[in-house]
């Protein structure tokens, strides 16, 4: 895919954040991270241009869900994986656009990498 995509990885915990961070370089994304719904909107809202978001939605300092509706209302096509547990999908499923659930689990990088290379292909099929 190349560095020519940009994600940005939002997790409540800097461990998850690093892991997913050096897999999805490792296939070839230009990653950018965030710790909580601030620096969500921080990133997104800024002038560099993101691709892809992988938020958990259970995000400190926000409410997952109305993060969420801020992006689409500004951002409708920036397409989104929830990187959550069931219970917290349950909670925001109701966004609309392009958003997909990835549930945490043992090997849930592995099915995050394959959602993101699809969603991404998807969103620019040019590249």
């Amino acid at each position: 895919m190349g560095k020519s995509f940009t994600i940005l990885i939002a997790d409540r915990n800097p461990r998850i954040r690093t892991f997913l961070k050096r897999e999805m370089e490792a296939e070839g994304y230009g990653v950018k991270l965030a710790g909580n719904g601030s620096e969500v909107l921080k990133w997104a809202f800024g002038s560099y241009p993101l691709h892809l978001l992988i938020i958990d939605a259970d995000l400190p300092d926000t409410d997952g869900l109305d993060t969420l509706k801020k992006l689409k209302n500004r951002m409708p096509s920036l397409p989104i994986i929830v990187h959550g547990f069931s219970s917290d999908y349950r909670k925001n499923h109701e966004v609309p656009g392009p958003v997909v659930f990835v549930e945490k689990m043992g090997k849930s990088v592995e099915r995050l990498k394959e959602v993101a290379a699809g969603m991404l292909q998807k969103a620019d099929p040019r590249r």
